[in-house]
Protein backbone atom coordinates (compact mmCIF):
# COMPACT_ATOMS: atom_id res chain seq x y z
CA UNK A 1 0.00 0.00 0.00
CA UNK A 2 1.19 3.39 -0.53
CA UNK A 3 2.01 6.53 1.69
CA UNK A 4 -0.74 8.61 -0.67
CA UNK A 5 -4.13 10.06 0.65
CA UNK A 6 -5.39 10.54 -3.77
CA UNK A 7 -8.47 11.89 -4.50
CA UNK A 8 -10.06 8.27 -4.95
CA UNK A 9 -9.75 7.53 -1.24
CA UNK A 10 -11.45 10.60 0.16
CA UNK A 11 -15.00 10.32 1.23
CA UNK A 12 -16.83 13.09 -0.88
CA UNK A 13 -20.14 11.21 -1.41
CA UNK A 14 -22.83 13.40 0.71
CA UNK A 15 -24.97 10.24 0.20
CA UNK A 16 -22.13 7.69 1.89
CA UNK A 17 -21.80 10.00 4.48
CA UNK A 18 -25.27 10.49 5.39
CA UNK A 19 -25.53 6.81 5.86
CA UNK A 20 -22.09 6.65 7.46
CA UNK A 21 -23.88 8.39 10.00
CA UNK A 22 -26.78 7.41 10.30
CA UNK A 23 -25.88 3.25 10.18
CA UNK A 24 -22.44 3.32 10.88
CA UNK A 25 -20.63 1.92 14.36
CA UNK A 26 -18.06 4.12 15.86
CA UNK A 27 -14.89 4.02 18.16
CA UNK A 28 -13.60 6.60 20.20
CA UNK A 29 -9.75 7.30 21.47
CA UNK A 30 -10.20 10.80 23.02
CA UNK A 31 -9.88 13.48 21.13
CA UNK A 32 -10.02 11.60 18.15
CA UNK A 33 -13.55 9.33 17.01
CA UNK A 34 -14.14 7.17 14.34
CA UNK A 35 -17.07 6.08 12.58
CA UNK A 36 -16.99 3.07 9.64
CA UNK A 37 -19.39 1.37 7.56
CA UNK A 38 -18.85 -1.58 5.44
CA UNK A 39 -19.37 -0.91 2.55
CA UNK A 40 -18.71 -1.07 -1.47
CA UNK A 41 -17.06 1.09 -3.80
CA UNK A 42 -16.05 0.39 -8.01
CA UNK A 43 -12.76 0.86 -7.58
CA UNK A 44 -10.28 -1.75 -5.68
CA UNK A 45 -10.16 1.32 -2.40
CA UNK A 46 -10.03 -0.74 0.64
CA UNK A 47 -11.06 3.07 2.09
CA UNK A 48 -12.83 6.14 1.54
CA UNK A 49 -11.78 8.52 4.90
CA UNK A 50 -13.03 11.67 5.42
CA UNK A 51 -12.12 13.95 8.27
CA UNK A 52 -14.12 16.88 10.33
CA UNK A 53 -13.59 19.44 13.19
CA UNK A 54 -16.19 20.82 14.92
CA UNK A 55 -16.64 24.25 14.19
CA UNK A 56 -18.20 24.94 17.62
CA UNK A 57 -15.06 24.26 19.12
CA UNK A 58 -12.54 25.93 16.80
CA UNK A 59 -14.12 28.99 15.41
CA UNK A 60 -11.65 29.88 13.11
CA UNK A 61 -11.07 27.89 9.52
CA UNK A 62 -7.22 28.16 10.26
CA UNK A 63 -7.12 26.13 13.64
CA UNK A 64 -10.06 23.76 12.23
CA UNK A 65 -7.69 23.43 9.15
CA UNK A 66 -4.54 22.59 10.63
CA UNK A 67 -5.96 20.02 12.91
CA UNK A 68 -7.44 18.50 9.81
CA UNK A 69 -4.19 18.18 8.01
CA UNK A 70 -2.73 17.07 11.27
CA UNK A 71 -5.10 14.02 11.21
CA UNK A 72 -4.84 13.85 7.02
CA UNK A 73 -0.90 13.76 7.63
CA UNK A 74 -1.07 10.58 10.36
CA UNK A 75 -3.78 9.03 8.10
CA UNK A 76 -1.62 8.88 5.35
CA UNK A 77 1.34 8.08 6.76
CA UNK A 78 0.21 4.77 9.23
CA UNK A 79 -2.79 3.67 6.55
CA UNK A 80 -0.62 0.78 5.35
CA UNK A 81 0.09 -0.31 8.51
CA UNK A 82 -3.82 -0.70 9.61
CA UNK A 83 -5.00 -1.78 6.28
CA UNK A 84 -2.74 -5.12 5.29
CA UNK A 85 -4.89 -7.46 6.54
CA UNK A 86 -8.03 -6.17 5.54
CA UNK A 87 -10.12 -7.46 3.09
CA UNK A 88 -12.94 -5.91 3.47
CA UNK A 89 -14.11 -2.05 1.98
CA UNK A 90 -15.12 0.64 4.59
CA UNK A 91 -16.22 4.11 4.83
CA UNK A 92 -14.68 6.22 7.29
CA UNK A 93 -14.95 9.81 9.23
CA UNK A 94 -12.26 11.02 11.52
CA UNK A 95 -13.95 13.32 13.50
CA UNK A 96 -12.02 15.27 16.31
CA UNK A 97 -13.67 16.16 19.22
CA UNK A 98 -11.19 17.88 21.79
CA UNK A 99 -11.10 21.40 22.53
CA UNK A 100 -7.19 22.04 22.64
CA UNK A 101 -5.02 22.40 19.75
CA UNK A 102 -3.40 18.59 19.77
CA UNK A 103 0.91 18.12 18.12
CA UNK A 104 1.36 15.84 15.35
CA UNK A 105 2.64 13.81 17.99
CA UNK A 106 -0.34 13.29 19.84
CA UNK A 107 -2.72 12.84 17.00
CA UNK A 108 -0.53 9.70 15.96
CA UNK A 109 -0.50 8.45 19.63
CA UNK A 110 -4.34 8.70 19.34
CA UNK A 111 -4.41 7.72 15.94
CA UNK A 112 -2.90 4.89 16.55
CA UNK A 113 -5.00 3.24 19.27
CA UNK A 114 -7.76 4.46 17.87
CA UNK A 115 -7.45 1.95 14.69
CA UNK A 116 -5.86 -0.46 17.00
CA UNK A 117 -10.15 -0.88 18.81
CA UNK A 118 -11.21 -0.17 15.13
CA UNK A 119 -9.20 -3.46 13.95
CA UNK A 120 -10.04 -5.31 17.44
CA UNK A 121 -13.71 -4.88 16.78
CA UNK A 122 -13.91 -5.83 13.43
CA UNK A 123 -12.13 -8.59 14.48
CA UNK A 124 -14.36 -9.73 17.27
CA UNK A 125 -17.51 -8.83 14.58
CA UNK A 126 -16.04 -11.10 12.02
CA UNK A 127 -15.21 -13.59 14.50
CA UNK A 128 -19.19 -13.73 15.88
CA UNK A 129 -20.78 -13.63 12.34
CA UNK A 130 -18.11 -16.78 11.45
CA UNK A 131 -19.70 -18.45 14.22
CA UNK A 132 -23.10 -18.03 13.87
CA UNK A 133 -22.61 -20.10 10.25
CA UNK A 134 -23.14 -23.57 10.01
Amino acid sequence: MKFTFNKKEKLKSKKLIEQLFASGQSVSAFPLRLVYLPTTFDDAILAKTGVSVSKRQFKTAVARNRIKRLIREVYRLNKANYFNNITTQYAFMILYIGKEKPTLAQVEARMSHLFDKFLKKVSETEKSNNDDMP
